[in-house]
């Protein structure tokens, strides 16, 4: 049901778009997997999820063919400065640290954070958790937030976010911090761990306003031009129901 419905948006955003950017080329998407439900991939090897939807809408819009790069997450901005692709799209929280390196698109969704930890423990995050062994993706705001928050904490950062999960499964963490959908999807529907405090969105020093696409810094027309079709996506309601369609 949800393809049918995705496939008709899809349709009607390339008849109605008015943002073209014409190009012959396919547009290249650095992209790192899985990040459920944002970007995962399919048992045929397809990469899908709500951000992989949204984009490739975005470039329909634009009448652009879009070819899905896969790249680890700590390379992948040095992934788009060599050429390896034209932008990202990969649940890329904006912030002044990674803006000084590649030029956003506008936000177009946020994703909270949150604290997983043991079923049987109550812990308080804002508390002291000095020694508790956390658990966080490498390079990610979250590893950002835990190093400026948490300095006496044994802070264990891993290159993706499935070695992270593994790791809590086996019960070597106390605690994960991670993007509230991904911990939805590997460890909140498991009876062993639950939500620990307050979800989190901020302070903007560290969450930007939100997620956005990244570019290269001279690649100024590519991204007015995917601003363009986010907006009319928004406006013309295909964003609403690819939203709708992944968390309701």
């Amino acid at each position: 049901m949800r393809v049918l419905s995705i496939a008709t948006l899809l349709l009607s955003t390339a008849m109605l778009g008015s943002a073209v950017y014409a190009d012959d080329k396919p547009l290249r998407i650095g992209v790192d997997v899985p990040y459920m439900p944002y970007q995962y991939k399919l048992p045929d090897g397809t990469i899908a999820g709500f951000e992989v939807d949204l984009v490739n809408a975005a470039c329909e819009r634009m009448q652009r063919e879009c070819e899905w790069v896969e790249q680890p997450w700590d390379g992948i901005i040095p992934g788009l400065q060599a050429r390896k692709y034209d932008l990202i799209a990969s649940a890329m929280n904006i912030t002044e640290d990674r803006a000084r390196q590649v030029l956003f698109s506008d936000p177009y969704y946020q994703v909270p954070s949150v604290w997983v930890g043991k079923a049987g423990e109550d812990v308080d995050p804002e508390g002291d958790l000095a020694g508790r062994a956390i658990g966080v993706q490498q390079g990610t705001i979250q590893d950002e937030y835990v190093t400026q928050f948490y300095p006496d904490a044994d802070i264990r950062r891993y290159g993706d976010s499935g070695a992270v999960v593994n790791d809590m499964q086996a019960g070597r963490l106390d605690l994960v911090f991670t993007a509230f959908p991904l911990a939805q999807e590997t460890m909140l529907g498991d009876e062993r761990f639950k939500r620990q405090g307050a979800l989190i969105t901020g302070p903007e020093s560290i969450y930007g306003p939100g997620i956005g696409a990244a570019f290269r810094q001279r690649d100024e027309d590519l991204a007015e031009a995917f601003n363009q079709a986010m907006a009319e996506l928004k406006e013309d309601g295909t964003f609403d129901a690819l939203y709708a369609d992944y968390f309701e």
